[in-house]
Formats: structure tokens, sequence, C-alpha cells
């Protein structure tokens, strides 16, 4: 058996920096907040509080907001977080756009940039990644606490990109780049994965213990959140749902293979669905609109897309037995004819008790999702704060 090192105690510094972890979360969770409130939660002494307090205050990352009610004493002093304190650059990296972002502290966003990618892919859309990050940089900010990126493809943890076919990336370790050149922390995520997080924060005032996101935009992936934790699979591939085969004499899908669900359930798909039917719809809006208005050519080809994706999700439905899953992307401007035949295939290739107590929701465009989840993982890691509003 080989012999592994066995951990030490902790140094004074590491008690130090989990102790001041803990404060932090106080202040951002549950602010304005009390020195002996914080105290009474954490279980440290009052005196350690205030120091650690005054730390975040001579680092303005916290502020006293006035006095607190009485409980029969003198009114205690209230110490609240500063939003805007910090900022986060965070980037996503979408089908026809890269955006770029300054995100404070609670995932609002402060600045924003956009560059249609123009078809570019290999070095010359890592340049435009340089060049979004460069001007909003240049923009007036607070100190930067880091770079969270919302990629496509398979991304590893450590913010390589294994695979981005659309834009010609293989073993692009993207995290590496950036935090060298900028000499800023850097996380890297999967966009799915990113959006089903930011779902999971913001998407309602009750968070499931399980939810799954499906993007359905120019490509289709899914993120999971299981156990209150995102899920990625021993080879950081999970909810890559866009390139499994559904139809095997399909059309050629652009990762070299036929068939898969990108090929009739996503963007591009529909829309050369509808050509084919003689419609002269041009835009998914346009297709939405003509379907609404009764188009019986229309309804077919968006009943259809939707029960492609309805397929998908019952697979997903049967092996996981997640609750909630919530659809997202541009492809959700299709409206109640995609959604509702998604819910009828679903329901109808699922076991019943499990797909009656199944909720499959309309997340609209989400075009913020990407964003706020590369901000709260970098938040997570940096500070170990879970971002909420």
């Amino acid at each position: 058996m080989a012999r592994t090192e066995f951990p030490t105690k902790a140094t004074h510094a590491q008690t130090r920096a989990h102790n001041a972890s803990l404060v932090l979360r106080a202040v951002y969770d549950l602010g304005p907040i009390s020195r002996a409130e914080i105290a009474r939660l954490t279980g440290l002494t009052r005196t350690s509080v205030g120091e650690l307090v005054g730390e975040l205050e001579g680092e303005g990352l916290a502020q006293e907001v006035g006095r607190g009610p009485s409980t029969g004493g003198k009114q205690p002093t209230l110490v609240s977080l500063v939003d805007d304190a910090r900022h986060v650059v965070t980037l996503d990296l979408g089908e026809r756009t890269f955006t770029a972002a300054l995100l404070d502290l609670r995932g609002e966003v402060r600045e924003r940039v956009s560059k249609d990618l123009d078809g570019k892919d290999g070095d010359a859309a890592l340049a435009l990644v340089h060049d979004l990050i460069d001007d909003i940089l240049a923009r007036p900010h607070q100190p930067i606490l880091g770079i969270g990126v919302g990629a496509p493809g398979i991304v590893d943890g450590r913010g390589t990109i294994r695979w981005a076919v659309n834009l010609s990336w293989t073993d692009l370790p993207l995290g590496t780049i950036l935090a060298a050149h900028y000499n800023l922390p850097t996380v890297v995520a999967n966009d799915s994965r990113a959006a089903a997080l930011a779902t999971f924060l913001f998407g309602g005032d009750e968070r499931p213990d399980n939810l799954v996101a499906i993007k359905v935009g120019r490509g289709i992936g899914a993120g999971l959140v299981l156990g209150g934790r995102l899920f990625g699979g021993d080879g950081d591939g999970a909810g890559e749902i866009g390139h499994v085969v559904v139809e095997p004499d399909g059309a050629e899908c652009h990762c070299g293979r036929f068939g898969c669900l990108e090929t009739v359930a996503s963007a591009p798909a529909i829309l050369r669905a509808a050509a084919e039917a003689g419609l002269e719809t041009k835009t998914l809006p346009e297709l939405a609109a003509a379907a609404q208005a009764g188009d019986e050519t229309a309804l077919a080809v968006t009943r259809a897309a939707g029960r492609a994706l309805g397929a998908a999700v019952a697979n997903l439905i049967g092996i996981l037995d997640v609750r909630e899953i919530v659809v997202h992307g541009t492809v959700t401007a299709l409206g109640d004819p995609w959604l509702a035949a998604i819910r009828d295939e679903a329901t109808r290739r699922s076991l019943g008790p499990l797909a009656r107590e199944t909720r499959i929701t309309d997340g609209g465009v989400g075009e913020d999702l990407t964003l706020l989840g590369a901000c709260a993982l970098l938040l997570t890691r940096e500070l170990g704060l879970t971002v909420h509003r």
C-alpha cells in the first residue's frame, strides 16, 4: 500500500484565515449584523470578532451602518458588507457574441461590453478574449478579485478547455493563460454548468437540492446541480447531451458524427427544418409568430424540436430522478407549443411516478446566467462565499 502524506494540524495563519472567512460569511449572508451576533454564531470570542471585523473595515469590505435593537443594554452597532468593494471580471464566451462584464460581490453587473465573434476561432477567438478583458479593465472599477469565465465545450478542473468544437479549441489552458497574463486568480467553467449554478442560486426563494438547467441555442448542453453542488463527472463532461446521438441515420453534426441531438433540436437545426418544410421564417421569433397564428407547418416544426429535446429530458429524469428541470436559451423564443412538446414527450418516455413529480420550466433567454455563474464560482473559490442578493 502506497504511503500517503497524513494531514497535520492547522497553522496559526491557517486558523486565522479560516476564522476570517467565517466572519466574512456572516457579514455577507446575514448583514447588517452586530459583532456580538457574529461571535454567537461562529463561536469566536468577541475580541477575535472585533479584530477581524476591523480588518474587513480596513480593507473596505465592511462598514458600520447604524444601531440595532437593544436586548436590554446598549444598542449594538451593526456591520454590513460593502457590495461594491471588489469587482470580478466575468466572461460569457457565447454562441455568436463574447461578453465581458464587471460584477460586484452580489453579482450585480456594473459594466458590460460585447463583441461579435464574426466566425473567429482558434487564436483569433483567444485574441478576442484578451481584447474584451483589456476593454473592461480600462473602465472605472474597484480592486479586481479575479476572473471568471464561462466557456463552451468540455472544461476540466484546471481551466483547460479540452474540446470546444465551434471555436476550434483543443486542450487550450485558458485558465493558466489568463491568470499569467493578468496576474489574477482565474476560474474557467463550462458555460452550461455556470448557467446552472446561477439558476440554482438566483432562480427563486427556495433552492431545490437538485436541478438540471438545459441551455438550448446554437448548441445544447446541460448543467447539473446535485446535492447543492455542481456535478462535472469523472471527466468533466457531465451534461454534454447535445452530442448524444438520437437519430443514427440523421444529419451530420459539426462534431463529425451523425444524428446528434443538436442536429434536430438546436436553433440552426430548427430553422433548417422550417426552411425544408417550405416556411419562409428566418428567425425563431418569426417561427414562433407563425405557430401562434395557427400555421400548422410551423407548429409541426416547433413540436418536433420540442419532442426531440423531451426525449433527452426523459433520460435525465430516469437516470437522475431530478424534480427541477429548467430550459433556457434562445430557443425558448418558441414559447408554449415547444415547451408543451418537451413536457409531453418527457412524460411519455419516463416512468409515471417520476414524470408526474418533475417540473419542467422555461427559464427564458437567460442573458446573464453564465456571467453570474462564473462570478459565483470565483467568489466561492477566493472568498468562500455563496453568492446571493
